[in-house]
């Protein structure tokens, strides 16, 4: 560490240290508006946008000593969509107003988001969407379909992509949205899953008005946006900070050393080999996010949301062989609508049901596969005969 750098870490030390001291640790939402002001919320993100513009690397420390010291965190569970893809596409393409009236209440999760991309018609194709956003006045007037939109019940507001010109080619008629959710056009439904629980909705827009301030990126620039939420899609849900054993392998490893009744040698390999797999897959997520620390994630992410697709369905798979009988029952089909995921709770069956949708969520595993071939790999893309005709011109 550089004599600046340690400059940095001391000061970043003794402001976190006054942000404890002066700030009640029982009152999670106060304390992270707090933490926003001080500019700890995103070390790296302009002053008075919840930074410092210092370098990301620092972020950990930060994290570190605050957790060392008991405070509160974001809520990653309940607005992980908030944290993870709305506030950096927000601080990458919003503007300065933008950027102050929505980033901090990102942080302190009084804005639960959800995002409005998929369509019944417009799922891996995302640039095929057809939900319409007309021109009114100073605003828009919104009227379509989403679907598989998780969270949608408890979101206050939502990332939208929608088709604003419909005479230019599918990519190009795009504008992306930020989209109030209290909307009284806007209609949200269940979509009752495999588990029995309802993460998911179908989301209903009538008439629904997005005033143009609420724009983000130029008008036709929505794919472009969208493609950045996207990158950081994937790396929050393949490439974040994990400690050894975290995910999918935690609760096997542990049934395996708690439970020796389940054990043969056959499986002892199958389970070391897939223990080897996951800590190499999380290795490879910590070098990448320190490499795209300096600026925004790109296609890489998607080998990392791919691998841990892959990982957790295979991992889930041998849990239930682990458990034999025991792993075929299942504690409760109740529906419910959770506030939050957890990929690894409960019993192996959940984990296991859960996992199927790993490959879909985020992305599909073959959509990922071809972004990898073209974007990272350079390999010639397939042939795509709808590349230069109109949107409205496309067989559907």
């Amino acid at each position: 560490m550089t004599t600046d750098e340690q400059a940095i870490a001391r000061d970043l030390s003794d402001r976190v240290a006054t942000l404890v001291e002066q700030n009640d640790l029982s009152d999670p939402t106060g304390f992270l508006g707090a933490r926003f002001d001080a500019g700890l919320a995103w070390v790296h993100f302009p002053p008075g946008r919840g930074g410092l513009g210092l370098p990301q690397s620092f972020q950990a420390q930060v994290d570190a000593e605050l957790a060392a010291a008991g405070a509160p965190g974001p809520a990653k569970g309940r607005n992980g969509i908030g944290l993870g893809m709305a506030a950096p596409t927000i601080a990458a393409f919003g503007t300065e107003e933008q950027q102050q009236k929505y980033l901090r209440p990102i942080f302190t999760s009084e804005h639960i988001y959800c995002q409005l991309f998929s369509e019944p018609g417009a799922g891996s194709d995302l640039a095929a969407v057809a939900t319409r956003a007309v021109r009114e006045g100073d605003g828009w007037t919104v009227n379509g379909q989403k679907v598989w939109t998780s969270g949608a019940q408890n979101a206050q507001m939502a990332i939208l992509v929608a088709r604003t010109d419909p005479t230019v080619p599918k990519h190009a008629g795009l504008t992306y949205f930020l989209c109030d959710m209290s909307d009284p056009g806007i209609d949200v439904r269940p979509l009752r899953q495999i588990t029995g629980e309802a993460e998911f909705n179908e989301v209903f827009l009538t008439d629904v008005h997005i005033p143009d301030t609420d724009r983000l990126g130029d008008e036709g620039q929505g794919w472009r946006v969208a493609t950045a939420t996207l990158n950081n899609e994937r790396v929050a849900i393949g490439g974040s900070a994990a400690a050894r054993e975290s995910g999918m392998i935690g609760p096997v490893a542990q049934a395996w050393r708690e439970q020796p009744e389940l054990r043969d040698p056959a499986m002892h390999d199958e389970l070391l080999r897939l223990w080897v797999e996951a800590e190499v897959a999380r290795l490879t997520a910590e070098r990448l996010r320190q490499q795209l620390e300096a600026g925004q994630p790109g296609p890489e992410g998607s080998g990392l949301k791919l691998a841990f697709a892959r990982l957790a369905q295979t991992i889930s798979g041998f849990d239930i062989e682990l458990h034999g009988e025991a792993g075929l029952r299942y504690d409760d089909w109740t529906m419910r609508r959770p506030d939050k995921v957890d990929f690894t709770g409960r019993e192996p069956g959940y984990r296991y049901l859960r996992a199927k949708g790993n490959s879909i969520e985020g992305g599909t595993s073959e959509i990922l596969r071809n972004v990898i071939a073209e974007r990272v790999l350079g390999l010639p893309p397939e042939h795509r005969v709808d590349k230069d005709i109109a949107w409205k011109d496309l067989p559907r």
